[in-house]
């Protein structure tokens, strides 16, 4: 007899995966729609992973020296046309409030699609000594972005990120800077949301508006597809000069400091549902899962049973697990299903039989695998099975990525490989010139994701377009 299915609202991601997508948003309860387009309801569950990713993220950057701060909303269209470029580049999504009441603004604001205007403001009043520097700062905000087309944390109007603005005395430092951000990043990614990223430099015409240079993590989703997971900008001193920020160095010299930003936002929830889910639901790593294991009564209406449950689920807790017990009156097979929907990483079943035998059934929702284990020193027990769990994950998308890896020399190759294979990472060489950048996204709908040359001999190497020498290699792909 087939097994009775509980979950019917998700769609196969083999059949549909954009509304595989949707369904696990809606049917988790992650987000709620509202009446303006692209702003969500980020539900408590959403929440909650967002609350570990930002308890796990900004406990890294305190640990390196960084500070949270918090700037306005609003930008004066003003401040905002003094770094040229800047302005440029955010003009299409930026949304402009021009009233006030039922005053008409003479300075129209802008609602901050990002904060680098305000924090080149403040640092021009606070930093007028070598003495006043670095300024490492972060803050915790929502931005607004008029995105055309949205989805679910992937791309919204509004979203929740954070956002560090560094200024520094000397260019290696900030160099430095940036980097480092981003191998914290790329580390927490790996390390605690068990999804593995490339890092790499973008090329010069997918760099972030008014930097020098720009850095990413890309992952890659079940689907084929790239996600760009967090960013790290270099700005050198260009935001400094346009708006005269200056300070006096040690040779009692007034010079211009450099800058850096870097950010993730919520798309990283999407990532993570993009990267582990499967077709019953989520899979959550266990670092920013918001229930690391469940506990759940079998034949609850017998005696002793609720009650040998609720001291576990005391035990677990009392070694830092994040743990439910749920005794509701729904069927156990509602609960299997209604936890593995949830992504919960371990689900503990416990009945009189068990009970009897010292034992517990564990069940990881990574691998579906289950295990009959002691109840003496089940805390030990259960932090080795999230570690296993979060290994699991990591090894599986790994995997992934891996299958849907290909190394190219031609544009006919690209094409070829894609439509075998279907989508994901094309490693290519590539001459440096836009236009051919241009011509290999024309031509095969992948775009340039970042420059990786690390372990890689460029040497005769000819670009995958025009068949120049190659001074890059580049990873390709479609994107979110």
């Amino acid at each position: 007899m087939a097994e009775k299915k509980f979950v019917e609202e998700i769609t196969p991601m083999e059949e549909d995966f954009a509304q595989w997508y949707t369904d696990i948003v809606k049917k988790a309860e992650l987000i709620e729609y509202t009446s303006v387009k692209g702003c969500l309801v980020i539900r408590p569950y959403a929440y909650a992973v967002w609350e570990n990713i930002q308890r796990i993220l900004d406990g890294r950057f305190k640990a390196t020296g960084h500070e949270n701060v918090c700037m306005p909303m609003f930008i004066p269209e003003s401040l905002l046309q003094k770094e040229k470029d800047h302005v440029e580049g955010f003009a299409p999504e930026v949304a402009w409030v021009t009233h006030g009441g039922s005053e008409r603004l003479e300075d129209r604001l802008c609602v901050r699609p990002t904060s680098e205007t305000l924090f080149c403001e403040h640092y021009s009043n606070i930093i007028h000594s070598y003495r006043d520097l670095p300024k490492l700062y972060n803050q915790w905000v929502s931005v607004v972005r008029w995105e055309k087309t949205t989805r679910p944390f992937l791309r919204t109007r509004e979203f929740l990120w954070q956002e560090g603005h560094t200024i520094h005395a000397t260019a290696e430092e900030a160099i430095v800077e940036t980097k480092q951000m981003l191998d914290i990043y790329a580390d927490f990614c790996e390390n605690d949301l068990a999804m593995p990223v490339i890092k790499g430099q973008k090329t010069e015409s997918d760099k972030f508006a008014g930097a020098e240079a720009t850095y990413a993590i890309e992952a890659l989703m079940h689907d084929g597809k790239a996600l760009q997971a967090g960013t790290s900008h270099y700005f050198g001193d260009g935001f400094a000069k346009a708006f005269d920020i200056t300070y006096t160095n040690k040779e009692n010299k007034k010079v211009h400091p450099f800058q850096t930003s870097w950010g993730v936002t919520t798309r990283l929830i999407g990532a993570i549902i993009m990267t582990h889910g499967d077709n019953r639901g989520l899979v959550l790593p266990p670092a920013v899962a918001p229930i690391q294991a469940v506990i759940i009564p079998i034949a609850q209406h017998k005696e002793g049973v609720l009650e040998r449950c609720a001291a576990l689920k005391d035990e677990l807790a009392a070694v830092g697990i994040r743990v439910k017990l749920d005794d509701s009156d729904m069927s156990a097979g509602w609960k299997f299903s209604e936890y593995e929907m949830k992504g919960v990483p371990v689900r503990i079943e416990l009945g009189p039989r068990d009970i009897e035998a010292g034992n517990c059934v564990i069940v990881s929702r990574a691998t579906g695998e289950k295990t009959v284990v002691s109840l003496e020193n089940i805390g030990e027990t259960v932090k080795a099975a999230l570690v296993s769990a979060r290994d699991d994950m990591f090894k599986k998308a790994l995997e992934n990525r891996a299958k849907h890896t290909y190394g190219c020399d031609t544009v006919e190759e690209i094409t070829a490989a894609l439509n075998e294979k279907g989508d994901g990472f094309v490693f290519a060489p590539w001459c440096g010139d836009e236009a051919c950048e241009d011509e290999v996204k024309a031509q095969t709908g992948v775009g340039s994701r970042c420059i990786f040359d690390e372990g890689i001999s460029l040497e005769g190497k000819k670009c995958v377009c025009c068949g120049k020498d190659a001074v890059h290699n580049v990873v390709w792909a479609k994107a979110y």
